[in-house]
């Protein structure tokens, strides 16, 4: 998996679990150390277990992808995976405006959510020749 599609996953899996504010910095160009870094908040202790829980073991259990390294605990407030290309970095409300890491690399652009297809849309011609698949309303 490249480290974008990996980015996207974090950033998803962190969703899951109702991680608030989760952003991606594609730092590709502004540091040697990593691709991307994926930033989340929890509320609280068990939040952020439940966060990191779901970033960690699904992508464990689902992909085979493990992290070269961790730091840091939910006691801790903040913690950090490091999967080489991506850097998750996990942490309560305060300490992320405390060190303000989306200010410190404030030159990197976001990374926007895909934009997910329905099948509806996908499904849907533009063709005027084609039947609206809804019913017309009776005039009254």
């Amino acid at each position: 998996m490249d480290s974008k599609k990996l980015a996207q996953l974090c950033r998803d899996l962190a969703e899951n679990r109702k991680a608030e504010g989760v952003v991606v910095l594609d730092v590709r160009k502004h540091s040697s150390v990593t691709d991307f870094f994926v930033i989340a908040s929890g509320s609280s202790e068990p939040h952020l277990r439940a966060i990191s829980s779901e970033i960690l073991d699904r992508l464990k259990s689902d992909y085979q992808i493990e992290p070269t390294s961790t730091d840091g605990s939910a006691q801790t407030n903040w913690l950090v995976a490091d999967y080489f290309d991506v850097i998750v970095h996990i942490m309560k409300n305060d300490v992320r405006e405390r060190y303000d890491l989306e200010g410190l690399w404030g030159d990197a652009p976001r990374l926007p959510k895909a934009r997910k297809r329905t099948k509806e849309a996908s499904d849907t011609k533009t063709d005027e020749s084609t039947p609206s698949p809804l019913p017309k309303k009776k005039k009254a």
